[in-house]
């Protein structure tokens, strides 16, 4: 039995990596559904495969959370950059703290009050969905070239609040078995023993592996040792008592932000995070499959009512939270979060694969665990087919999306005319090996040649089209000259030539300059 149930799960896994694969081929076919983000076609397909009873996963609730949430977690927070997170933290922790707490009891309240639910299965239905997944809608904004803080203000919201969506889920799904109690004492000694433990777990297992990767260059066992971080840092830490995803995430940003500065070669780093993209890839697809593959939709006609108020009042919970808190962070922080990006933070806070690991994790003995599940299921499938489709002609309408596809364009010519440059000047040095016939190489130069041509002119075309791209050229450099810098400390930390890596010489020279 136990090698059938093996060979079960490998045909499983296979049809859903090929189904998987097929929907990210689709948009490369038919050119049309290039309009709909990837992971909004996953769950598309997943209702089609419900609607004709194909069911491709059935995983036990205890398995959800520690499968899926892990490599979730640590890809995100290994490709946030501190330097863009430490400008707006003050906002993003209010989003993922006072405005997690916000979305639960507003949540929790209308469904008490207006669906009739018990207030226990009502604060597990907030729990689950106050953590956001922008996946599909940062997606969109690296496709349309939307600026890059609107981004960091989403994924940093949604790494956080994800943290703090789960202890307040792990606290409140104890009320109703009856191992919790409505205690604000009891309720915050836990909250900070296990966010504590979650800090104080994943810098040690982040600035560990940090450290460790140091004494050697073996890039496949770098990449192993993140693979084991993310998945033991979120274990030990729950084995101790503490929040895994608080330990994920701090692990994830220390080993992106500093362990692979100090101890990774910028090839390993690009190995690294090929593989966490996959991995992310492979993940997002089980979760946005099943978001629509496991719908009952017998169940979503039974719960409509109570979907369209949890709708409702996730809305205008959201709206309160965006709007009012980042008026509190212009206000005391100077923030500068303007109307339009508020707006699209309110109506692009998506729900997804994190409110639907929650919602399966519920134990199976809880009588409305069926409802609770199904309330989510239908609420993530709203914000996802129905927000989600609609934040790209919000960003528009808004002018959000202002000269960014056109520094994309710009920026990827350079790239490419960089790029053949270095090859035309390798084929002149390699001319005369042996073996390879001259006119292979005219062949190979007049190519390159002509395509440097192209892409000069082009440029040039853009410049002259475009006079503002000057700044946007300029600030490129002052990026470039600040990351060799950077760069330059940490090859020679690693080198053992320095103790410690040096703050960034040209940057405060820099933001001096363009004061004066």
């Amino acid at each position: 039995m136990s090698e059938a149930a093996i060979e079960d799960n490998l045909k499983q896994f296979l049809l859903v990596l090929a189904v998987s694969l097929s929907v990210a081929t689709l948009p490369q076919i038919v050119s049309w559904f290039r309009q709909i983000p990837y992971t909004l076609l996953l769950v598309i397909v997943g209702l089609g495969l419900a609607f004709v009873n194909v069911r491709l996963v059935d995983l036990s609730p205890e398995l959800i959370l520690s499968i899926f949430l892990p490599p979730l977690l640590f890809e995100a927070a290994w490709n946030l950059r501190w330097l863009d997170l430490k400008r707006d933290l003050f906002p993003i922790c209010l989003y993922a703290i006072a405005g997690v707490v916000i979305s639960i009891l507003g949540i929790a309240l209308g469904l008490n009050q207006l669906a009739g639910l018990p207030l226990t299965t009502a604060l597990l239905v907030g729990a689950s969905l106050s953590a956001t997944d922008p996946v599909s809608v940062t997606a969109l904004f690296r496709e349309l070239g939307v600026e890059r803080r609107l981004t960091t203000l989403m994924e940093g919201e949604s790494l956080f609040n994800d943290g703090m969506a789960v202890v307040a889920f792990s606290f409140l799904v104890g009320l109703p078995l009856g191992t919790k109690s409505l205690e604000i004492q009891s309720i915050l000694i836990q909250f900070f023993s296990v966010v504590g433990i979650g800090l104080a777990v994943g810098s040690l297992i982040g600035f560990g592996i940090s450290y460790l990767t140091q004494r050697f260059d073996l890039p496949l066992v770098e990449q192993s040792l993140t693979l084991v971080s993310a998945y033991g840092t979120y274990l030990i830490t729950e084995d101790l008592g503490g929040s895994g995803v608080i330990g994920v995430v701090t692990t994830g940003l220390i080993l992106g932000n500093f362990g692979s500065r100090i101890g990774m070669n910028p090839r390993t780093r690009i190995i690294v995070t090929e593989f966490w993209e996959f991995l992310a890839f492979f993940v997002n697809s089980i979760v946005f499959l099943l978001i629509g593959d496991r719908v009952e939709f017998a169940v979503l006609g039974e719960n409509l009512g109570t979907i369209a108020l949890t709708v409702v009042a996730m809305i205008v919970t959201r709206a309160l939270a965006i709007f009012g808190l980042s008026g509190l962070s212009n206000k005391l922080v100077k923030s500068d979060i303007p109307l339009q990006e508020q707006t699209i933070l309110w109506w692009g806070g998506l729900r997804g694969s994190v409110s639907i690991a929650l919602a399966l994790s519920i134990p199976t003995i809880l009588s409305e665990r069926e409802e609770i599940v199904a309330t989510v299921f239908g609420v993530v499938l709203f914000t996802l087919l129905v927000q989600g489709l609609t934040v790209k002609p919000l960003l528009e309408k808004l002018n959000l999306l202002g000269d960014q596809p056109l520094r994309q364009q710009y920026a990827e010519a350079i790239a490419r005319l960089t790029a053949l440059d270095r090859v035309l000047q390798h084929l002149q040095r390699v001319e005369k090996r042996p073996g390879v016939e001259p006119e292979f190489y005219r062949y190979q130069e007049q190519l390159v040649k002509g395509e440097l041509n192209r892409l000069q002119e082009e440029i040039e075309r853009l410049q002259n089209e475009y006079p503002n791209l000057q700044n946007f050229t300029t600030e490129q450099l002052r990026q470039e000259l600040m990351a060799t810098e950077a760069d330059t400390y940490a090859e020679l930390v690693k080198a053992g030539r320095l103790n410690r890596e040096l703050a960034p010489f040209l940057q405060q020279n820099f933001l001096e300059g363009s004061d004066t």
